[in-house]
């Protein structure tokens, strides 16, 4: 018991442990020892301690490296579904241009000019996304009154296309049209 109270004054905690283990074998023995020199038990410790470090040492290491690595598997798993998500937003955003292209500004200045009536009819026979894709470059004023000349199930159809072409959360598995 003297032993271990010589231990714990000496050692530094990290090897607090090991001294306990000397003593505690040491104790478990059945052959009664004679009574050791406290200063040789202590040299003893202090080697054990010495032989121990670095092999501990490396165990913190390895430990920390694969905490590392897992870590930076997160890290890549993260990346790759920000790259993803990315490309997503990429590909809509060149849809959506490409959408709006379809009506050029010639085109956009001859429903500009038409009577709200005539438009709406012109526009219940065109593509459903042209049809779209001029309203939305058109004024609201002049859009609302179009859409409203225009058959009920067409009009909806046109403002759902016009209002996914304008929602940032589209993704490309979703076609406007």
């Amino acid at each position: 018991m003297r032993s271990i109270t010589i231990a714990r004054k000496l050692l530094t905690p990290g090897c607090v442990a090991a001294a306990l283990l000397l003593s505690v074998s040491a104790a478990a023995q059945e052959a009664p020892k004679p009574v050791m020199d406290p200063a040789s038990s202590q040299d003893e410790i202090k080697q054990f301690c010495t032989n121990i470090a670095d092999p501990a040492r490396d165990q913190r290491y390895l430990l920390q490296k694969q905490e590392l690595e897992k870590l930076q598997a997160d890290v890549d798993q993260r990346i790759a579904t920000m790259d993803k998500r990315k490309a997503e937003y990429e590909d809509w955003l060149k849809r959506r241009d490409d959408f709006l292209k379809t009506a050029d500004s010639g085109l956009v200045d001859i429903y500009k000019n038409m009577k709200p009536d005539a438009a709406a009819a012109s526009l219940n026979d065109v593509k459903v996304t042209v049809a779209a894709a001029i309203i939305m470059k058109l004024s609201p004023r002049q859009s609302s009154l179009i859409l409203a000349e225009m058959d009920a199930q067409k009009a909806a159809v046109v403002t759902n296309i016009i209002s996914s072409a304008s929602d940032p959360n589209t993704s490309k598995s979703k076609d406007p049209s």
